[in-house]
């Protein structure tokens, strides 16, 4: 009855991409209730399809002020809601105003569309690219939308300068970290080594954690969130003056992002290893291919850097087991935070 009264949706879209099938799909990040699988795409792709407007009744009539599809480019920051940046917005008419009478299918087409950075569900925002179709209507439009996710390649020079970096605590404790390089692709492993130049105190462990860091906003509307994306522990026991400590970190293990900056004037994710900042960035497994226009000349695609995240180095960070030695004001910053110390009873052993 609602629906004789224009109120209620009378017709149902459906969307179909091409090639579907031979895409590849994946699940957007989150918890396993809440993923939803997309189609994956680059920059530089065509998107084309079918959209399917299917009447639910029979013998029913469709009227309307005119039927289009939109391709959408994103930025939701989730205390604004009310507030969201459009960076991409492509519009295709499909139908002009009239009646419809029976089930259609319309095809649409972008070309060549340009997805400048990366598919982002954060704590305190979201960057998405969607397709939506709209049937406008006098009262009530009817509308569909179908998310997609976009990956941004990068390319690196094989040259890459390497991280070093010196903590301690004065005349206690005096550690000097190294890593191979400061720029990792999403599969890379993070190799590098600990030397302990000055041990005067006992120590119980240490560990090494990756942590995130997403900065949205600026000035006093900017919100800053850190997350520990892996923490595991390299060593136990109390080391000796001269010792040092290999390090292999596989990063593939880890659901990663690349590294984004100022994307869109909105926000910035990072990663740190602890505290030091490295640069993570998507590289391309296969060269990816698109349907070439008549006339145009084939060529291999070309991967842009994206707009970036940033990944944090957690230096490895040690535990002191005991001794009650203060650091100085110029070096209590260095030592993490997380730092426990302990103070040992007689029948302690270490």
């Amino acid at each position: 009855m609602a629906a004789l009264f224009g109120f209620g949706q009378s017709a149902e879209i459906a969307i179909s991409l091409d090639n579907a099938e031979n895409r590849k799909v994946l699940k957007t990040r989150g918890d396993e209730v809440n993923a939803e699988t997309c189609y994956l795409f680059y920059d530089g792709e065509t998107i084309s399809g079918t959209v399917n407007v299917t009447l639910k009744k029979a013998n029913q009539k469709l009227e309307h002020q005119g039927i289009r599809i939109e391709f959408i480019g994103q930025i939701e920051v989730y205390y604004d809601r009310g507030n969201q940046q459009d960076f991409i917005s492509l519009v295709k008419d499909l139908a002009r105003p009239g009646e419809l009478t029976q089930n259609v299918a319309f095809r649409f087409e972008f070309n060549n569309v340009e997805k400048p950075y990366e598919t982002y569900l954060g704590t305190n925002v979201k960057l998405r690219y969607f397709l939506r179709v709209t049937i406008v209507r006098r009262l009530t439009d009817i509308t569909r939308e179908m998310d997609l996710l976009v990956h941004a390649l990068s390319s690196y020079p094989d040259a890459d300068n390497n991280i070093k970096m010196e903590v301690g605590i004065e005349d206690c404790l005096h550690i000097e970290f190294e890593y191979n390089k400061n720029r990792y692709h999403l599969r890379d492993v993070i190799v590098g080594k600990i030397y302990f130049l000055l041990v005067r105190i006992k120590i119980k462990y240490m560990e090494i954690a990756i942590l995130k860091m997403e900065v949205v906003g600026s000035g006093p509307n900017t919100f800053k969130e850190s997350e520990t994306v892996a923490k595991f522990e390299i060593m136990d026991g109390a080391p000796v003056r001269g010792e040092s400590i290999p390090i292999r970190l596989f990063l593939g293990g880890y659901d990663l992002a690349p590294t984004m900056r100022d994307v869109g004037k909105k926000f910035s994710d990072r990663r740190y290893f602890k505290q030091q900042e490295v640069t993570l960035w998507r590289r391309a497994e296969k060269p990816v291919r698109r349907a070439l226009d008549a006339g145009d000349v084939e060529e291999k695609p070309e991967v842009q850097n994206p707009g970036t995240q940033k990944y944090v180095s957690a230096t490895p960070h040690p535990i002191p087991a005991e001794e009650d030695v203060e650091p100085t004001k110029e070096t209590s910053t260095v030592v993490n935070e997380k730092s426990r110390s302990s103070t040992p009873s007689s029948n302690d052993s270490y």
